[in-house]
């Protein structure tokens, strides 16, 4: 289902230009080496449109914002965009304050992303305007569960219908949609939240996968959650074993990451389409 899509991830290590939070930075560059991509980080506008004109790909995260990162942001989103190089928009924290929201939108209206990871309430925000949100985490209450699956479906779909996007909200349950078709994607694993910058990294390999697939950006953007899904059950497994916690956890993943292959994919993907 994904062969082509892994296959092509490693045959053309993407360069995926990272302009994202120093929160997790370090971790982003090195998922990105894991899965078969190449990251490089540059995020004074005097640089940054140069860097990501020798780019494959754009990660615009929200996650650490200031002044003079917003605007390289805008810059290298519409260089990008002039160049048709994917852009995925990571909207950490949209709806915690108004910057971050003010941020995501005036980035939605001057900036065409090719995808849209966030958490179910970052997505409401992107939807709606305003939402509610922990910080940087989901509201307990807009959670994604099998009871209101089909209307969160629908959702996702409008919304992707209305900003030419594709819309990944991942959670306990994964949706990746576009306007017509959804993946319902079931891997992963609760301790992926009890690390810094799990949700960081899933944007930029999503990058790296859609740079490697241009053109199947649905499909490329379903393959990332699912295989970064599985791995932070490939990491728990091993976390268990090896008697560890959360740091463990992290290298654990990032471990894991840079093992997948399809064989491993196509035995543990938990995925349907609707």
């Amino acid at each position: 289902m994904f062969e082509s899509i892994l296959n092509n991830v490693q045959e053309k290590t993407p360069l995926i230009h990272c302009i994202t939070n120093y929160v997790t930075v370090n971790d982003v560059a090195n998922v990105l080496l894991a899965c078969g991509g190449s990251p490089t980080m540059a995020d004074d506008e005097s640089d940054a449109v140069e860097i990501t004109a020798i780019c494959h790909g754009l990660v615009i995260n929200i996650g650490t914002l200031n002044q003079r990162t917003i605007s390289a942001m805008l810059k290298v989103g519409k260089k990008a965009n002039e160049l048709s190089h994917p852009v995925v928009l990571d909207p950490v924290g949209a709806g915690a304050s108004k910057l971050r929201t003010d941020t995501t939108f005036k980035l939605l209206e001057e900036v065409k992303f090719s995808v849209i990871r966030g958490n179910i309430s970052e997505i409401k925000t992107v939807a709606k305007g305003s939402g509610t949100t922990r910080g940087v985490d989901a509201d307990a209450s807009d959670a994604v569960t099998e009871e209101n699956l089909d209307e969160a479906i629908s959702f996702a779909k409008e919304l992707s219908a209305s900003l030419g996007s594709i819309i990944a909200i991942t959670g306990a349950i994964d949706l990746v949609a576009d306007a017509d078709k959804a993946y319902i994607i079931r891997n992963g694993h609760q301790m992926m939240a009890k690390i810094t910058g799990s949700g960081c990294m899933l944007t930029a390999v999503i990058a790296a996968y859609c740079a490697a697939n241009p053109g199947k950006f649905l499909d490329a953007t379903s393959a990332a959650v699912c295989a970064f899904g599985l791995c932070g059950e490939l990491a728990y497994d091993k976390v268990v074993k090896n008697d560890g916690g959360t740091a463990s956890y992290r290298t654990y993943l990032i471990d894991a990451v840079s093992k997948m292959d399809w064989k491993t994919l196509k035995e543990g993907m938990k995925i349907e389409t609707r």
